[in-house]
């Protein structure tokens, strides 16, 4: 009888606690961080692996580089503190890795190289709509690439491409094919 006891306790800690969330982009979670380092790479993954290696962390925070001097910084924290939704970041807890959001045609940390006849530094945006409707506005666009400020330059950059290149994974970037 005792087994069942603990069994069906267990059960019902773990519908009042479920399980952490994986990493996700535009997540942050704020305090609880015993350190910080930069990403040279800017790739939230790193920070995500860093967290798995060191047993004094539970979740961590990425911070997307702000400007190309500023670079991206990795926030280790030692208990898991709520996510809050912010462009800003992704974070997760140990273990998790990073999951990338899939909103339709929209694709989160893909670069597609080539094919480019026009670029322009555009306005911030968690999702590239800025880019997404210039290249839905001009008929000649066939796909886009969004550059993350930070990656190239302090500003956003939008790529319009008149041909549809192939998907590579990139954290900088945000893109679509449209036509």
């Amino acid at each position: 009888m005792r087994p069942i006891l603990i069994c069906c306790s267990m059960l019902l800690a773990l519908a009042a606690n479920p399980a952490p969330s994986h990493g996700q982009s535009g997540f942050d979670r704020p305090g609880a961080d015993y350190a910080n380092f930069r990403v040279p790479t800017a790739d939230p993954a790193v920070c995500a692996a860093r967290c798995d290696r060191e047993p004094r962390c539970r979740a961590w925070s990425f911070s997307y580089p702000v400007a190309a001097r500023t670079g991206a910084v990795c926030w280790l924290k030692n208990h898991v503190t709520p996510r809050v939704q912010s462009t800003c970041c992704v974070s997760g807890v140990r273990g998790s890795g990073v999951i990338e959001p899939r909103v339709g045609p929209i694709e989160f940390s893909i670069d597609r190289t080539g094919g480019d006849y026009r670029a322009f530094d555009t306005t911030r945006d968690p999702a590239g709509a800025p880019c997404a409707a210039a290249c839905e506005a001009d008929n000649r666009c066939r796909a886009w690439t969004f550059v993350r400020a930070g990656y190239i330059g302090s500003s956003p950059r939008c790529y319009l491409k008149e041909r549809v290149t192939r998907p590579r994974p990139k954290p900088c970037c945000i893109s679509g094919v449209v036509r």
